[in-house]
């Protein structure tokens, strides 16, 4: 089946802005075209593609298995596109990374800053998930590469490089400041209540092993989706949890949390660089993988 790739191309805009006409003003276009050409599309697959709403459109079953490959074809395209037509020295194009919340706040959101004073011009999109969430859109080819803590498993064309080490404590709001006093054994914590990531994280799976290890039954009795959430909630007294050292020590030192010393020590965690040996990246990705790298080696960037 020859199919056209403008028909394409449309098809991606108005799936991405489930609007015929936003679509037709990013295609340089007209309504009534892009209508004539999402038809021609229909005709060609042979199934529908979108269900018309009051306020645009939004894709159907097929739609949007369809939209699931172009997505990742047209974002190559264009992005190689904005590249070549742009001067390599000056340094253009677009990065599409993905980064857990732990990465972002402990080294990401600082080399994104550093590294756009120095391109100011490439431009950087960033997909925040869990860790499993992010390796899924790695795998599909939808990110250049991702920024993930650890554990994780990745297929062997995959290549991983350590960009950070960190260690993470145990903390409770001022509620809890008698567990302060002395060194706790793990198994003296059961009866509280706990807060952590929830199931389906690499930090979930990091402490449910954690646990196990230390023949204890701990689960988390307030369950959050993002790191950045945890100090919050513990802050307020709602649990003791586990908190990235550089998170929490702000907060420790202006005595809104109390620092829990455990007798069984904590390992320490990583944050990694994650890419595909298999899939070349574009000149604009390769600037900023290359930057992270030099910057973990250097450990002065991050």
């Amino acid at each position: 089946m020859d199919i056209n790739f403008e028909y394409y191309k449309s098809f991606y805009y108005v799936a991405k802005y489930k609007n015929i006409t936003r679509a037709a003003a990013a295609l340089g276009s007209s309504q009534p075209n892009v209508t004539r050409i999402l038809k021609l599309l229909e005709n060609q697959l042979g199934c529908r593609l979108f269900i018309r709403e009051a306020r645009g459109v939004k894709l159907t079953e097929k739609g949007e298995r369809l939209y699931a490959h172009v997505e990742i074809a047209c974002n190559h395209l264009l992005n190689a596109q904005e590249e070549l037509g742009g001067n390599a020295v000056e340094g253009m194009g677009t990065v599409e990374i993905g980064a857990t919340e732990t990465a972002l706040h402990l080294c990401l959101l600082e080399a994104i800053g550093n590294f756009k004073a120095e391109y100011p011009k490439i431009r950087i999109k960033v997909h925040n998930h869990t860790t499993p969430e992010i390796l899924k859109c790695l795998v599909s080819g939808r990110l250049d590469f991702a920024v993930v803590t650890t554990p994780f498993e990745v297929p062997k064309a995959f290549q991983c490089e350590r960009i950070l080490a960190f260690h993470e404590l145990l903390a409770g709001g001022v509620q809890y400041s008698s567990l302060a006093k002395e060194k706790m054994q793990l198994g003296r914590l059961q009866g509280y209540p706990w807060v952590g990531l929830g199931e389906g994280t690499a930090t979930y799976e990091f402490y449910k092993k954690y646990f196990m290890e230390h023949n204890v039954e701990i689960g988390f009795d307030t369950e959050v989706a993002t790191s950045d959430l945890l100090i919050p909630l513990i802050c307020n007294n709602l649990g003791i949890g586990f908190v990235p050292e550089t998170m929490a020590m702000p907060f420790v030192k202006k005595k809104k949390l109390i620092q829990i010393d455990l007798a069984c020590e904590l390992p320490y965690r990583e944050i990694m660089l994650i890419s595909d040996r298999g899939r070349g990246k574009s000149r604009a990705a390769d600037y900023f993988y290359q930057y992270l790298k030099t910057g973990a080696a250097n450990s002065h960037i991050l």
